[in-house]
């Protein structure tokens, strides 16, 4: 790239494998506990990889993760990483009304800065479920004391997506931010470009080229997520799902590693909270 290289935002949702919004029909929450649990080895995995490339990255943490395993929570802030909410327990903003979300992001926040002696600045709604249906979502979060969100990916999907809601950083509330996922714009279209199932269904190589449509056409740094069950191949296998849920679940499990260690080599990356907070915002506000 030419000129001084974007510093991107490289970011984590911790949550396993059983948390997953599309395996819920599958795994009732009541067996939460007695599912092994994964997490704590693939969170090492990645703090070894970005420790390797030298890398700082914000991982959204789900509260009932951080309760579990506290000790985790400690590594990732003593590896220099930002501590953010992923909610409490994995439900989507859409499943809960306007009290029950301010509990779970409430007592998400206060949980992961008990642990951490950290403010927690940042969420992300699990799945993307913030969309026009919800907007009142932003008073809660301001409320509840978070600085930014990164909650929308404005692209068509069957299940999350606003794709008329601004492609970058703007303004929702008052001192609240939306950092909404990174699209590519082609088309007349939003593009997903940011990481989750396309990343792990499109060649390298075409990934790689639209995150740097976005660093060069449209001078912004991108936003990347993935989570740790994403390297995890060895992982176990739930039986009875769709084919639709198993391919997108199981697809190239075994390939992601590696293609991350191209991407943290092929780009700049950083913290959401380094990249956006001191960063000129849009106006633009979303009601």
């Amino acid at each position: 790239m030419s000129g001084q290289p974007i510093i991107n935002a490289m970011t984590i949702d911790v949550e396993d494998y059983f948390q997953v919004s599309a395996l819920a029909p599958y795994i009732p929450r009541a067996q939460w506990d007695s599912r092994e649990c994964r997490i704590e080895a693939n969170v090492e995995r990645i703090l070894l990889m970005l420790d390797e490339h030298q890398t700082v990255a914000t991982f959204f943490t789900l509260g009932w993760i951080a309760e579990r395993y506290p000790q985790l929570v400690r590594r990732i802030v003593a590896a220099g990483h930002e501590l953010a909410s992923h909610g409490y327990g994995h439900q989507r903003v859409s499943e809960l009304d306007e009290a029950e979300f301010s509990a779970d992001i409430g007592s998400a926040k206060r949980l992961l800065e008990d642990l951490s002696g950290q403010e927690v600045k940042g969420y992300r709604a699990p799945s993307f479920s913030i969309g026009e249906g919800n907007l009142w979502a932003f008073d809660c979060l301001e409320r509840a004391g978070y600085r930014y969100s990164s909650s929308i990916y404005p692209i068509r999907h069957d299940h999350y997506g606003m794709p008329d809601a601004p492609r970058f950083a703007h303004q929702v509330r008052a001192g609240l931010l939306e950092l909404p996922v990174t699209t590519a714009r082609f088309f007349d279209r939003n593009w997903p470009a940011s990481g989750g199932g396309y990343f792990r269904l499109l060649p390298y190589p075409l990934s790689r080229w639209l995150l740097q449509q976005v660093n060069e056409g449209d001078r912004q740094a991108a936003i990347f997520y993935f989570h740790p069950w994403e390297i995890d191949a060895g992982q176990p296998r739930v039986p009875g799902i769709s084919a639709k849920t198993r391919f997108r679940h199981y697809l190239n499990l075994k390939h992601t590693e590696s293609r991350l260690r191209r991407l943290l080599a092929d780009f700049r990356w950083g913290r959401m909270d380094e990249v956006f907070l001191d960063a000129p915002a849009q106006t633009k506000a979303v009601n």
